[in-house]
C-alpha cells in the first residue's frame, strides 16, 4: 500500500493502544481518522486529531456518514470491551458491544467498498495453553466471553473474506504496556486492573500492592506473562496495514519470553525509588502460571521486531507517564 497521506479509520482511537497507534500512523505518513465512543477512551489523548464521537452499536448512520465524508482506505479496529473478568459477570455486554459493533462496522465498510481491516485481537483466544510458548495454530478454547467474542470476530473475518473479498489481519497479544517515550501518552483506565499501572498507583499513593499468589510453579513463585511495549504493538499494526494479502491472516505479537510479577514489581521499585509494600493474597481463579506468545511468524512474514519491550524501557516509560499524570488525562501534574 502506498502510504502517502492515506486515510485510515481508527475505531477506539482515543483508547490506550489506539491513541498511541494514531501517533505512529502520523509519523508513517498516514492520516488517521478517529471514531470512538469515549466510554473508556479519552478525548484529551487525541485532542489535535480529526475525531468523531460515536458508538459502533448505536451510531451506524454516523459511521456511514464518516465513511462517505472521509473515504478511508482501510480500518484499524480497536474498539472493544476488554476486561476478561467483567465479561464473565456480564457476557451480554461483551457479546453485544464486541460482536454487534464489528458486524455494523463491516456492513458499513462493505457498503462503502472499503475491504481492508486490521483487527486488534487477543491471545485470550487460546485459553489455558497446553504448551508454552503459544503458537498461532495451537488450540483455541477461550475461558472468558471476552476471549470468545474475539475468536468469533476472527471467524467472521474469515467468512467475510471468502464471501465478500474482505482482506483482514488479526493481531493476537497478551499484555500491552509502557507509554509514549516522552511521557505524553499512556495508560489510563478506571478501574485499573493491569499490573504495571496498578503497582505504580500503589507506589505514588504510598499504598500496599496486592499480589495474587506466590506459589506458582515458576522460578520465583509468581505468574509469568508476555509483556509487549505499546510502541512495538503499534508498529505491528502499521506493518499489518502495509502487508494485506487475500482473505484472513493472523499473527501473534509478543517477545517469546516473559517477566514474572515479582520482576515487574522490583523494577518499578528501582525506577521509581519507592519501596512500596506488597501483600500476598490468594490466587485469582483461572490464572495460568505462564502465558507467552510465540511470535516467529510476524517476524518472518512482516519483518516486525520488538524494539522497546525490554523491562527497563517498559517501566521507565510507564513511570514517566504515571508520575506526571497522577489523575490520568483529566489532570496533568507538573
Amino acid at each position: 500500500m502506498n502510504n502517502k497521506k492515506k486515510k485510515i479509520l481508527v475505531t477506539g482511537g482515543a483508547g490506550y493502544i489506539g491513541s498511541i497507534t494514531v501517533q505512529v500512523l502520523k509519523k508513517e505518513g498516514f492520516e488517521p481518522i478517529i471514531f470512538d465512543s469515549l466510554e473508556t477512551g479519552h478525548k484529551e489523548s487525541v485532542a489535535q486529531e480529526k475525531f468523531y464521537q460515536g458508538d459502533l452499536v448505536k451510531d451506524v448512520n454516523l459511521l456511514d456518514e464518516v465513511f462517505k465524508k472521509e473515504k478511508p482506505e482501510a480500518v484499524i479496529h480497536f474498539a472493544a470491551m476488554s476486561l476478561a473478568g467483567e465479561s464473565v459477570i456480564n457476557p451480554q455486554k461483551y457479546f453485544t458491544n464486541n460482536l454487534v459493533g464489528v458486524l455494523n462496522l463491516l456492513k458499513v465498510m462493505l457498503e462503502n467498498k472499503v475491504l481492508k481491516i486490521v483487527f486488534s485481537s487477543t491471545a485470550a483466544v487460546y485459553g489455558e495453553p497446553k504448551k508454552v510458548p503459544i503458537d498461532e495454530d495451537d488450540d483455541k478454547n477461550p475461558t472468558s466471553p471476552y476471549g470468545e467474542s474475539k475468536l468469533m470476530i476472527e471467524k467472521i473475518l474469515t467468512r467475510y473474506g471468502q464471501a465478500y473479498g474482505l482482506n483482514s489481519i488479526a493481531l493476537r497479544y497478551f499484555n500491552a504496556c509502557g507509554a509514549f517515550l516522552d511521557g505524553s501518552l499512556g495508560e489510563d483506565h478506571s478501574p485499573e486492573s493491569h499490573l504495571i499501572p496498578a503497582a505504580m498507583r500503589a507506589a505514588l499513593n504510598q499504598k500496599h500492592f496486592k499480589l495474587f499468589g506466590n506459589d506458582y510453579p515458576t522460578p520465583d513463585g509468581t505468574c509469568i506473562r508476555d509483556y509487549i511495549h505499546v510502541l512495538d504493538l503499534a508498529q505491528a499494526h502499521i506493518l499489518a496495514l502495509k502487508n494485506f494479502q487475500k482473505g484472513f491472516q493472523f499473527y501473534n505479537v509478543g517477545t517469546n519470553h516473559g517477566f514474572s510479577v515479582l520482576e515487574i514489581l522490583k523494577t518499578i521499585k528501582k525506577v521509581s525509588g519507592i519501596d512500596f509494600g506488597i501483600d500476598i493474597i490468594e490466587r485469582r481463579a483461572g490464572d495460568p502460571a505462564r502465558l507467552i506468545a510465540k511470535a516467529e511468524k510476524i517476524k518472518k512474514e512482516l519483518g516486525w521486531k520488538a524494539k522497546y519491550s525490554d523491562l527497563e524501557t517498559i517501566i521507565k516509560s510507564a513511570w514517566k507517564w504515571h508520575s506526571r499524570h497522577l489523575s490520568g488525562y483529566k489532570k496533568i501534574s507538573t
